[in-house]
C-alpha cells in the first residue's frame, strides 16, 4: 500500500495511479454495486447516494458506496447535506480500456 493510500481520510479517493484492477473487479462484482454503477453511467453530473433505488438498508448502501469509492470506481463530493457520486469513467477507461463498456453492456 502506498503511503498516501494508508493515510486516506474517510472520504478521500485514490489517485488514478493507485487504482488497482483487483479492487475494481471486486467492487464491480457485486450485484448491488453494479446496479449503482449502471445508474451512475447514465448520470453524467452524478447522483445523490439515495437516488438509486436499492433493495438494501441505508447502512448497507453506505457500505457499497464506500467500497466503490475506495476502489476508485466513483468519486464523491458534498453538495450541501448530500453526497453526490460520479463514475470515474475517464480514469477507468485510461487504466483499463474497455472494462467499463464490457461491464455496462453485459446482460443483466
Amino acid at each position: 500500500m502506498s503511503p498516501s493510500a494508508a493515510v486516506q481520510t474517510a472520504h478521500s479517493h485514490p489517485e488514478q495511479a493507485e487504482i488497482r484492477i483487483e479492487q475494481v473487479l471486486q467492487a464491480l462484482g457485486d450485484p448491488v454495486r453494479l446496479q449503482i454503477v449502471r445508474a451512475l453511467a447514465l448520470a453524467t453530473d452524478g447522483l445523490a447516494c439515495g437516488a438509486v433505488p436499492l433493495p438494501v438498508t441505508n447502512s448497507t448502501r453506505t457500505h457499497h458506496m464506500r467500497i466503490l469509492r475506495e476502489a476508485g470506481v466513483v468519486t464523491m463530493r458534498a453538495e450541501g447535506t448530500r453526497r453526490i457520486s460520479t463514475l470515474r469513467r475517464a480514469d477507468l477507461d485510461t487504466l483499463y480500456p474497455g472494462l467499463l463498456d464490457a461491464v455496462l453492456d453485459a446482460p443483466h
